[in-house]
């Protein structure tokens, strides 16, 4: 894993073993807690144009970065409490979306790869 990741995901087991949170920290309620902290992120977006959602005021970007910053930090919590190397599971994500989507079919277009 990335050496800043592996930091930050440190930092998150100190932050948790101070409190005594990490008997709370099971993979389930962290999943949980990730989907919720997502909709919270997207709920800065509902109801504006895409035009909008472009081009946030100063304000409403620095909510979506706090909001962002919980989506991943709950998302490294996860990760790290099933072993999972995160940017080894991103690279090979890339690889198998490169061979669903190869450019010759994807370019330019948001069909997904079962689409005809």
């Amino acid at each position: 894993m990335d050496n800043d990741l592996q930091a930050l995901t440190q930092s998150l087991r100190d932050f948790a073993k101070e409190r005594d949170w990490a008997q709370f920290h099971s993979p389930k309620n962290l999943a949980s807690a990730l989907s919720v902290e997502a909709a919270e992120l997207l709920e800065h977006f509902q109801w504006l144009t895409e035009e909008q959602s472009r081009h946030l005021p100063g304000q409403k970007k620095a909510e979506v970065a706090a909001e962002a910053a919980d989506v991943l930090l709950y998302l490294l919590q996860l990760c790290d409490k099933l072993d999972i190397d995160l940017v080894q599971a991103a690279r090979l994500k890339l690889i198998v979306n490169g061979e669903k989507y190869p450019v010759a079919r994807a370019l330019g277009s948001s069909n997904k790869y079962t689409d005809p």
